[in-house]
């Protein structure tokens, strides 16, 4: 499988190569992909030496997959330059995400979705992705009426400059400010920019994310995202009004036997997920499973995963796992 990476040395893109190589994935050529001041570069892979080229180089060997973590501007102007040559584009960016001719993606909730015909397969938010993980199952068997959700999300989110201001502020080092305020010592409920209605564009993915991968406009969500100084895992709290009645003991099961899922939820015992415990882990954790007495159908669960792993570079590589496995490449 000839392999591109466009993007291959950001915080992702260095994720998936770690990814390609502890997954065995069948890589005959691996063609590596970064901006224009890091052409001449090499990275590492499987003890071999790698020269990063030009995005134009790399259209002009056809790779059968290409890993695209570049940001939405380079993905609308690329990933259909690359389409166009016969190659399957997985993308980590937010451009193709709510367009209506892309699948959005996460494996182990609807990869049954893709055909033949999809040529640019849209990766969701990272945000979104582990909390689909949990949702999807219960919405099957409960059907989500309403969401609360509540995020508290890691800086390496925003990518590699934040994680420099992040420890800069703690060496005292007078970091570039990637964030409007300083992050060490603190809390911003500010992901992204600004939209209309006072929500940010990280709570709108959530929100309308959500509805495309469960397929369903119906339910009605809120969101707020707050940036927290950790390094990886982003947590979330969700409070779930379900339109059916629910056992407790079922919810439990429910959770136990799903896919890319580990149940840690003992509280009288401290066990409940934290980023220090799910941190360069692939699966999502779900704990503090309890209802919420004052709904009739009423759930609150709280969710930690790796950002950049389950997040983002996993859900990528187990995309193209899957098209191997449908035998669509």
């Amino acid at each position: 499988m000839k392999v591109a990476i466009v993007g291959s040395t950001g915080v992702v893109g260095k994720v998936m190569l770690d990814l390609l190589k502890s997954r065995n994935f069948p890589v005959s050529e691996l063609i590596l992909v970064a901006s224009k001041k890091s052409l001449g570069k090499k990275l590492l892979f499987n003890d071999k030496e790698y020269d990063i080229v030009s995005i134009e180089d790399a259209l002009k060997m056809k790779p059968d997959i290409a890993l695209f973590s570049a940001g939405g501007s380079t993905s609308l102007e690329w990933a259909p330059q690359f389409a166009s040559v016969g190659t399957r584009v997985i993308d980590n960016s937010s451009a193709w995400r709510m367009d209506s001719s892309k699948k959005l993606v996460v494996t182990e909730v609807n990869s049954e979705v893709l055909t033949k015909d999809d040529y640019i397969i849209a990766n969701p938010n990272c945000s979104t992705m582990q909390l689909m993980v949990v949702l999807a199952p219960l919405h099957k068997a409960y059907k989500i009426k309403r969401l609360v959700i509540s995020t508290y999300q890691s800086v390496s989110g925003t990518g590699k400059n934040a994680i420099d201001q992040l420890n800069g502020e703690r060496s005292d080092s007078g970091p570039e400010m990637i964030y409007p305020h300083s992050i060490d010592q603190n809390l911003l409920p500010h992901c992204d920019v600004f939209e209309e209605g006072g929500y940010t564009k990280e709570e709108n993915k959530l929100i309308n994310e959500t509805r495309k991968i469960l397929s369903d406009n119906s339910i009605q969500i809120t969101s707020t995202a707050v940036r927290v100084p950790i390094e990886i895992c982003h947590g979330e709290s969700v409070n779930i009004e379900f339109e059916n009645q629910f056992e407790l003991d079922n919810v439990f099961e429910i959770l136990k036997n799903s896919p890319g899922l580990v149940v840690e939820d003992d509280p009288i015992n401290n066990l409940y997920p934290m980023p220090i415990n799910s941190a360069n882990k692939d699966d999502v954790f779900v704990g503090r499973i309890r209802r919420d007495f004052s709904i009739k159908s009423g759930l609150n669960i709280w969710v930690v995963a790796d950002n950049l792993r389950k997040g983002a570079a996993t859900n990528t590589i187990q995309i193209a796992e899957k098209l191997i496995e449908m035998k669509i490449i």
